[in-house]
Parts: structure tokens; C-alpha cells; sequence
């Protein structure tokens, strides 16, 4: 530590900005602590990159980048600290946690709370990565506009790609739905607004093997697991959305319990390391949704506030 010139100091340190990590601000701030929020991103986190949201309490119907302004906005009219930054390693001295980011900032805090979220899965399929940005794209709120009027495709069968395709429909002349089993893993009423479009074709049993194209997309080669089935198809667009993985390398220095590649966390969002706290989707849970990303930072932001008032 004295090496370092320029240690910031604060009570409750957050990692992340989406609605974990921003409620988590909003509860640390109202109790009077000094609370920063760390952010590599826009604050919001995947909320940003969300159309529309329909199953968010007190809300009909919002836009995802409307929902993420109002938390950040609230965080801040309350004092938090947004700092645009990425965190690159945590280490604990006795009671006070030291964490280091890649622009060269140290930062000394009483208690953490990781609300790192997750980090979109790739197809592994030839001409994905070479047409990153060029066609290929893991966000239809940011890319959609691109393809208006054309024809793309959408892999995975869960809610990411069905709300991301309802959106992409309205823009789209055609929108193919690629799901690897015979079954979609959304409620019906959601599946429907989907189906019931006439410029969608799903189809089931069926994998993406390579992204055509060599300055930009120009087509998919698809297979059919059940027949065995080759065939190309004309797109301008692939958008995959077939889960995502948490953010945890950071911390792998401390040795946080994991189920499989999810941090565990008790009923009161305590890891097993005193003083750090998980809240989100880097959660080992059963469901990721807004809902229970936030009740999770309300949570661990007031499990924080008491930690630190108890020490």
C-alpha cells in the first residue's frame, strides 16, 4: 500500500452498475455511508441494452435504457459516486479490502458488494468472431436499426432472444428464430407476441455452423439435428443469444465458494468471505431478472450498511 499516491477511500464499495449494483447504491447512500459504484460500461447494465420491459413492478411497459437512467439517477441524487472504471483485482487487509483497477486507481473499502453480472455466450462457429461488428452482433437495441427492411436471424430459445426478436420484428422483412431443442423456455403469453408475428419463422432443432461472408454477413449455414440437414439461408444480421456467463476473474484471489461458475451467497447476500457481499446475476440463482437483481442490491447494499455499522 505505500507505493500507492492516490487511495480513495469509501465505506461500501460497488462493482457494477446494473440494477443490482445500482440498488445496492441507492440503500448504501440513503444510510449515510460513502458508497462508489465502479463501471466499466453504461450504468444499467444489460437493462441498457433492453427494448422493452414488461415484467418490472410498477411498470406496464418501460424502456430498458429509461429504467437503467432512473436507478443511476436516483443513486446519484442520493451521493453515490460513479466511478467509470474497471476493477482488475481485490484483495482483503484485515478489515479494509484494497481493490486495484486497470486505469491505476486503488481504492480502500470497508465492505464490497460484486454485482458484476454476466458476459454474453458465443456460438464458437466459424466467421463469428471475423464478422464481430460487421453483421454479428450480441445487442439488437444497439444493431437492429442496421437491418431495417432486411432479413436476420436470431439464435436461442430462451426470454433474451424472444424479447430481442420481438423488437427486431418491427424492423426486420424477415427474422429467423434458430432454437437448438423443440421447445422455447419463456412463458406462453411472451412466446405468443413472438409466434404470432408474421415475419418470424422458428426453427427447432436447429444449430448455426458457420456465418457467411468476408467484409460483412451475408448469409448462415444451418443444420438440422433431427434430419441432418444442411442448409444456407440470406441474412444481413446473426444475433445469439444463447446465455451468458458471470464476471468473476477478477476476484479469483479470494477464493469466493462457486456452484459451477456462480458466486454462493447466503439468505442475507454474505459470501463466505466477511465483508463481501454478491447481489445479481454473478448470484449462483435460479431466475435472472431485473426484479430479483434488484431485490438482491437492496439486500446486500443494506446488508453492507449493517456490517459496517456493526464493526
Amino acid at each position: 500500500m505505500k507505493n500507492h499516491t492516490n487511495i480513495k477511500m469509501t465505506d461500501i464499495l460497488i462493482i457494477g452498475a446494473g440494477p443490482a449494483g445500482l440498488t445496492a447504491a441507492i440503500y448504501g447512500s440513503r444510510a449515510g455511508l460513502h458508497t462508489t459504484i465502479i463501471e466499466k460500461e453504461a450504468p444499467g447494465g444489460k437493462m441498457v441494452k433492453t427494448d422493452l420491459i414488461e415484467n418490472y413492478p410498477g411498470f406496464l411497459s418501460i424502456n430498458g435504457a429509461d429504467l437503467s437512467s432512473q436507478m443511476f439517477s436516483q443513486a446519484m441524487d442520493l451521493g453515490a459516486i460513479f466511478e467509470f472504471d474497471e476493477v482488475i483485482k481485490v484483495e482483503k487487509n484485515e478489515n479494509t479490502f484494497i481493490v486495484n483497477t486497470i486505469n491505476q486507481n486503488v481504492y480502500c473499502a470497508k465492505a464490497i458488494v460484486i454485482a458484476t453480472g454476466t458476459l454474453e455466450n458465443k456460438l464458437g462457429i466459424d466467421g463469428e468472431d471475423k464478422l464481430y461488428g460487421k453483421g454479428v452482433s450480441y445487442c439488437a437495441v444497439c444493431d437492429g436499426n442496421f437491418h431495417k427492411g432486411k432479413p436476420v436471424a436470431i439464435v436461442g430459445g430462451g426470454y433474451s432472444a424472444v424479447e430481442e426478436g420481438i423488437y427486431l420484428s418491427r424492423l426486420v422483412k424477415k427474422l429467423y428464430v434458430l432454437v437448438r431443442k423443440d421447445f422455447f423456455r419463456v412463458d406462453q403469453k411472451t412466446l405468443e407476441k413472438l409466434t404470432n408475428l408474421k415475419n418470424v419463422e422458428v426453427r427447432f432443432n436447429t444449430i448455426a455452423t458457420n456465418v457467411i461472408g468476408e467484409n460483412k454477413v451475408e448469409g448462415l449455414e444451418i443444420l438440422n439435428t433431427k434430419t441432418n440437414e444442411l442448409e444456407k439461408i440470406e441474412i444481413t444480421g446473426l444475433f445469439p443469444y444463447i446465455g451468458a456467463s458471470p464476471i468473476t476473474q477478477f476476484v479469483d484471489n479470494l477464493q469466493l465458494h462457486k456452484n459451477g461458475e456462480y458466486f454462493k451467497a447466503d439468505k442475507k447476500m454474505h459470501s463466505n468471505i466477511k465483508g463481501v457481499f454478491i447481489a445479481g446475476d454473478v448470484r449462483d440463482v435460479a431466475l435472472r431478472q431485473i426484479a430479483i437483481a434488484a431485490g438482491d442490491g437492496a439486500l446486500a447494499g443494506q446488508m453492507a450498511v449493517n456490517y459496517i455499522q456493526e464493526m
